[in-house]
């Protein structure tokens, strides 16, 4: 009795969500088709590349489904998830139930995530309501969608919401904290550069999953999910570093910028005698110092005038917005501080804290140096390039107030002795310092005990 019972409500529930989106469907939901098509595709090729554990499926194409809601729609959302829900029967032959049970899931949630999205008007949302309203709408919808599939089992086998939500939705909270800020991060772009990025932005979440996949296939996957939620969170950098290389296709300069500061910061380090982790850690964070750049609007970050104070408000909230992002990672709060503190001033006038001297963390001391250093002397720098005698001496001038004096000395040494320097105009260093397939194999790999 119980079995057919929630037979019945979920074809009620089914055909009830159907009638909605007939009701509420608009033309221009399905548009641009391009749109339509990308997403539909990113769902079923994450779908077809799902990871198989004993308890579940996780598969990338809710970040899909999300953005569907966000950008198109309710009606093409459903359309989405059906289509995810078409492309997954042959696996589920034999199983009319189960494929109900997701056809009337994938029905539901991306309805009620779409409606919300209109509801709050996204669609012409400022940048932080944007941003805000993807949150909540990722956080919600994927809480009804767990909902969805917890309650039948609830129903039919007397497995308890606690123990459910403690096996299945806590192991995979950091991943999901990530998702959630890819997905915010992704439907920005959208809005602010349009489909072309948006398609480097969806081939690295598309990577990320793929990556992922192969770190729980090489585990017990269905014992060890939950001890090795802190790595698979961690394997989450190798997005990040997609991410600077995707910067580099909206904005080349910033991305060779971050990678060139990463490289003169870790020289920093290894001089004054730091040891290989604080080395790894200066340079990632050198690479992801400029991060929080990438949602902003052409008109600042692309511009050829002088900002005026509204867009410099804007500017000064790029090493909160970076340190934001990176914090998400579990284990990688100290690269988010030095992130937050990169634009500090030993005099206490920078931002976003006013910190002076040594309440700035050391090796956010080092990033500021190499900042200053390849904004002076970059070849595809927004000024004039000055030569490497005019940068030193600048940087003497400002020593002591907006840097650390005895670093600025050790980046002295190094840059005459050794003659260090970053290559702007070729991709060569850039993708040296990036070093993405080594990140991405450092991470996945079993860390030693």
């Amino acid at each position: 009795m119980g079995r057919r019972t929630l037979v019945a409500a979920q074809t009620v529930l089914l055909a009830s969500s159907l009638a909605v989106v007939a009701l509420t469907s608009r033309a221009a939901d399905w548009q641009p088709a391009e749109l339509v098509v990308l997403l539909a595709a990113l769902a079923v090729a994450s779908d077809a590349t799902a990871i198989e554990t004993a308890s579940m499926r996780l598969t990338g194409s809710f970040i899909a489904l999300v953005l569907a809601m966000v950008l198109l729609g309710p009606a093409p959302a459903v359309a989405i998830g059906l289509l995810t829900v078409a492309t997954d029967a042959r696996r589920l032959r034999g199983k009319p139930a189960l494929l109900l049970a997701n056809a009337s899931t994938f029905t539901t949630f991306p309805l009620a995530g779409g409606l919300a999205a209109r509801a709050l008007g996204l669609g012409d949302a400022d940048e932080l309501t944007l941003a805000l309203g993807v949150a909540g709408i990722y956080v919600g919808v994927n809480l009804l969608n767990f909902l969805l599939i917890a309650v039948p089992h609830i129903w039919t086998d007397g497995v308890p919401l606690g123990r459910s939500m403690r096996t299945i939705l806590l192991p995979l909270a950091p991943s999901e904290a990530m998702a959630c800020a890819l997905t915010v991060l992704t439907a920005a772009t959208y809005q602010a550069v349009g489909l072309p990025a948006l398609v480097a932005v969806l081939a690295a979440l598309f990577l990320f999953q793929v990556l992922t996949r192969e770190l729980l296939l090489s585990q017990d996957r269905a014992e060890q999910l939950q001890a090795r939620s802190t790595q698979l969170a961690s394997l989450q950098v190798g997005v990040l570093a997609a991410l600077v290389q995707t910067l580099s296709l909206r904005d080349r300069m910033t991305a060779r910028h971050s990678a060139a500061v990463a490289r003169y910061a870790r020289a920093i380090a290894e001089e004054i005698g730091c040891d290989a982790a604080e080395q790894e850690l200066v340079h990632t964070a050198g690479l992801l110092h400029d991060i929080g750049k990438f949602a902003f609007p052409d008109r600042i970050l692309l511009a050829n005038r002088k900002l005026d104070e509204d867009d410099w408000k804007i500017v000064r909230t790029h090493p909160y917005q970076g340190a934001r992002l990176v914090r998400r990672i579990n284990g990688y709060g100290p690269v988010a501080e030095i992130i937050l503190a990169h634009h500090e001033r030993i005099d206490g006038r920078g931002y976003p804290r006013g910190l002076t001297g040594e309440q700035i963390p050391l090796l956010s001391r080092m990033i500021s140096i190499a900042d200053t250093y390849d904004v002076m002397t970059a070849r595809d720098s927004y000024r004039d390039p000055v030569s490497q005698a005019e940068a030193i001496a600048e940087l003497r001038r400002v020593s002591g107030a907006q840097l650390d004096g005895e670093l600025v000395e050790a980046f002295i040494r190094i840059v005459e002795r050794s003659g260090l320097q970053f290559q702007h105009t070729t991709d060569a260093d850039f993708e040296r310092e990036l070093d993405f397939d080594a990140r991405v194999r450092g991470y996945a790999l079993p860390q030693a005990a």
